[in-house]
């Protein structure tokens, strides 16, 4: 099936020449980007991304260049064109294209958008979710502004490789105090021998995931004791349970780390419980 890409108005074979040399994304990683997930046609929670979209604009001046409802159109059409409704669809917006020069252009240029689908389809993912993933510890080598989905992602690209080499699944982010921040692509989650759920606190060292932000309102309404802490790898490994949640993974279970089993070595309950009420769409 050909793939279809929206570029700047657009809709273009995904291997079409359509980026300008001195695009600001190229050549800085001057941007930012949104993921969401697709369910039958349906953008899983679809304001969350926008809003944290806007927001990470926001923190890098950069203007979007159309309404929310043009961008949303743009979104579903590039959907609809692809023909699938298991989807992952991405969103892309650079500065745009200038005479490379590190401070921002002295004439605003129109920004880049750029937008692709490829296939979510749902078995690999059950799959994967009953027998939980193994993942590694790195250090947290990132820059201090970790909450914006900025598009410069090279320590989190590292950290993904060592996880595959190692024959791991993700790779959780260790920082100078020895905790855990959250993976290099999702957040990090334990459940405490006492059966509360445990994630860092949202802040400027880590992103705060819209998945994140459902378990959390899932876990509210089901009356679970939360706790927005930080937890080190040793607690990690002596907990019940550890997971980890993004839009492409939704709940994870995480069964070893370093090699070491998370509890028995298998998928724990809890997780198991909080997946099946975020396919079911369920949140407070």
């Amino acid at each position: 099936m050909a793939r279809i890409a929206y570029v700047n108005g657009c809709y273009l074979p995904i291997d079409a020449p359509a980026i300008q040399i001195e695009d600001r994304g190229f050549q800085f990683s001057d941007g930012v980007y949104e993921v969401w997930l697709v369910r039958d046609g349906q953008f899983l929670d679809h304001a969350g991304h926008l809003e944290r979209l806007k927001r990470s604009l926001g923190e890098l001046r950069i203007d979007l260049p159309m309404s929310d409802a043009a961008l949303d159109v743009a979104l579903r059409e590039t959907l609809r064109r692809n023909r699938l409704g298991d989807a992952l669809v991405y969103l892309q917006v650079t500065r745009g294209a200038a005479r490379r020069d590190h401070a921002f252009p002295l004439k605003p240029v129109r920004p880049t958008i750029v937008i692709t689908v490829r296939p979510a389809p749902r078995a690999p993912l059950a799959a994967r979710a009953e027998t939980g993933i193994g993942v590694i510890t790195a250090n947290d080598i990132r820059w201090k502004r970790c909450d914006i989905k900025s598009i410069s992602l090279l320590p989190n690209v590292l950290a993904k490789q060592a996880a595959r080499e190692a024959g791991a699944f993700e790779a959780w982010l260790i920082n100078a105090d020895g905790e855990v921040t959250e993976g290099s692509s999702s957040n990090a989650w334990i459940v405490t021998g006492e059966g509360a759920l445990v994630t860092r606190p949202a802040g400027d060292d880590i992103l705060n995931g819209i998945t994140r932000q459902r378990i959390i309102r899932i876990a509210a309404a089901q009356g679970l004791r939360l706790e927005e802490r930080a937890f080190t790898v040793e607690e990690a490994l002596s907990a019940r349970e550890a997971f980890i949640s993004s839009a492409t993974s939704m709940v994870m279970p995480v069964v070893s780390i370093d090699g070491r089993p998370v509890a028995n070595g298998a998928p724990g309950s809890l997780a198991g419980a909080l997946r099946e009420s975020y396919e079911a769409g369920e949140q407070a």
